[in-house]
């Protein structure tokens, strides 16, 4: 049987992570935001500190996590919805393929980035 959504299998528990998310997100827009407001004309070695700390280096993570489910459930969502045999014919089915492929890819390079990005020093 298909499943009815693209990352849990339910449409509630794919709603409720795409929410979650997205407070995540806004979460690490306001922490960010403020500590810009907060030091203004700061260097590199401030930012970095700032960045660096396990505070900040663990709610990067969340935040790459959450940026790629919101992604990946949000993408999937349109293709399916907009993606269609009925809308594009025969061919839907393939570049839904090929679409999909491309925005897992893409998720995965990201989330390894990023990973590497905060927790390889």
């Amino acid at each position: 049987m298909k499943s009815a959504t693209g990352l849990t299998g339910s449409g509630s528990r794919d709603w409720f992570i795409q929410r979650v998310s997205a407070v995540v997100l806004a979460v690490y827009t306001v922490v960010i935001l403020g500590w810009i407001l907060l030091h203004g004309g700061f260097n590199y070695e401030q930012w970095s500190g700032f960045m660096m700390t396990l505070p900040m280096k663990i709610l990067s993570l969340l935040s790459i996590l959450s940026l790629a489910a919101h992604a990946w459930i949000g993408m999937w969502q349109v293709f399916t919805d907009y993606v269609t045999t009925r809308q594009m014919g025969p061919s839907a089915s393939g570049l839904r393929l090929v679409l999909t492929s491309a925005v897992i890819i893409a998720v995965f390079v990201f989330v390894i980035w990023g990973i590497q990005i905060f927790w390889a020093n």
